[in-house]
């Protein structure tokens, strides 16, 4: 299964920007394909999250848990039900001189053997892209 890293430097404390990448709601406000998030259940450092998003003029959503390491800021996801096979990751907010390097880790699968091997690199790409244009994205919002 293909995983993607990307990351970025953001001109802000870890914690500034862990606790800005924790509230998932903010997502549709600075990304483009993000339609809505909606946090459905809340229980201590977890919680379950239905994404909505348009993708290349594509629909497509998914539920997902997600587990806040306070302590570690990081965040861990894992899908639970949706249009992909695989989509799990974790988001790492280590400090650097001058802020924070934010790195997004996303390992995937949609589920289609045949699509994958005709469109993997492409999928690919385009998992890289959506990752880099969130980083940016919050970059943007968090340097404000």
């Amino acid at each position: 299964m293909p995983i993607v890293e990307s990351s970025i430097q953001i001109s802000a404390e870890p914690q500034t920007v862990y606790d800005f990448a924790s509230d998932m709601e903010r997502y549709s406000q600075f990304m483009a394909d993000v339609d809505k998030i909606t946090v459905l259940e809340r229980h201590d450092n977890v919680t379950i999250t239905e994404w909505n998003t348009l993708v290349e003029g594509i629909p497509l959503s998914w539920k997902e848990e997600d587990t806040f390491h306070d302590d570690q800021m990081m965040i861990k996801y894992k899908l639970l039900e949706g249009d992909l096979d695989k989509f799990d990751g974790q988001w790492t907010f280590e400090p650097v001189d001058g802020g924070t390097k934010v790195t997004l880790v996303v390992e995937f699968d949609f589920g289609m053997p045949t699509l994958a091997d005709l469109l993997g690199p492409i999928l690919d790409l385009k998992v890289r892209e959506n990752s880099q244009m969130m980083l940016e994205g919050m970059k943007r919002e968090v340097e404000v």
